[in-house]
């Protein structure tokens, strides 16, 4: 990726392409460990996201990017700026989306938009100028007079992300972005925010528990009770898992897994009540383990390796939305 030069919020200019930089991130609640040095890069342009489930530490790296919380253990960088020390300049150059709503929803989408915009110092036809470019690029401009309750939930988290792109910020940071939506609006939701990443020239870095919501990153690191498993673009990652996934279940799953393990030089795992075995050319796999177990097995089924099945093999866990 090229360079750019960044101006920050005192003027100081930066020529990086490297937005966010964390190192050896840990957070701790009492006794529970919530992340466990977590270390990342992040750029302008691309859209980072961190997927796993509920527990997994998202929401913590989360609130401490988005200066809620500050840090106990490591270091984060954001455009240069220390996030220990530096935290009011870093506010200045974040747009932040929170998983619940912060929208007035008695008000116009225009109205949320205007106020907003006065926070940060905007007005007149500055501010109008850039509320009616975003609420172009988000799809929204159309409903630009409407209450926000009479809005889809679609397209109030259109108007969420216009609200915290108005002051032009170098990262969008998202929490759950699409949580709640359908899956047309998820859809919509992730394309517009493709949109912004490029025409804006920011990072975008969200958090989700959603597969499809990872598959439309560039790249995502994969956290796991606070730990970060895997970094790197969704295809990439599901080239570790090499071959087909093949999924059989049978009446007794631990005697077929042993006959199907001498029988084919596999190693099925047991999981789920269904036997998971990787292998190449899935299909002719298929073909012979149920020519060879036809009264042992119910069902079988196999595909391309999935974000999920990514999760299973470096933790040995179920992934649990």
């Amino acid at each position: 990726m090229n360079e750019v030069n960044v101006l920050t919020a005192d003027n100081r200019q930066l020529t990086t392409d490297c937005l966010i930089e964390v190192e050896n991130l840990s957070h701790s609640y009492q006794e529970r460990r919530a992340l466990n040095n977590v270390s990342f890069e992040a750029s302008c342009g691309e859209i980072f996201g961190f997927l796993g489930p509920n527990g997994s530490g998202k929401t913590t790296l989360f609130r401490i990017l988005s200066t809620l919380i500050p840090i106990t253990s490591g270091t984060v960088r954001i455009l240069g700026y220390d996030l220990t020390a530096e935290v009011k300049a870093i506010r200045n150059l974040l747009g932040v989306v929170f998983q619940h709503p912060g929208l007035d929803v008695k008000l116009t989408v225009t109205e949320n938009l205007r106020h907003h915009g006065h926070l940060y110092g905007l007005s007149g036809k500055t501010l109008h100028r850039r509320m009616a470019e975003l609420l172009e690029y988000v799809g929204v401009s159309d409903r630009a007079s409407d209450r926000v309750e009479v809005l889809s939930g679609g397209l109030q988290r259109r108007v969420e992300v216009a609200k915290a792109m108005l002051h032009s910020p170098r990262v969008l940071l998202l929490d759950e972005p699409t949580s709640g939506l359908d899956v047309t609006a998820r859809r919509q939701l992730n394309d517009y925010l493709c949109v912004l990443a490029d025409t804006e020239n920011i990072l975008v870095l969200l958090t989700t528990h959603l597969l499809d919501d990872a598959e439309a990153c560039n790249r995502i690191g994969i956290l796991d009770n606070g730990t970060l498993v895997a970094l790197g673009a969704p295809n990439e990652l599901k080239a570790q898992v090499g071959g087909d996934v093949v999924l059989i279940k049978g009446e007794a799953n631990e005697t077929l897994a042993t006959a199907i393990a001498e029988r084919f030089g596999v190693s099925p795992v047991l999981r789920d009540g269904q036997l998971r075995v990787e292998c190449e050319r899935g299909h002719e796999f298929v073909r012979d383990v149920v020519a060879a177990f036809p009264s042992e097995i119910q069902t079988v089924r196999f595909g391309r390796p999935t974000l999920e099945d990514v999760f299973i093999k470096l933790t040995g866990n179920p992934f649990v939305q």
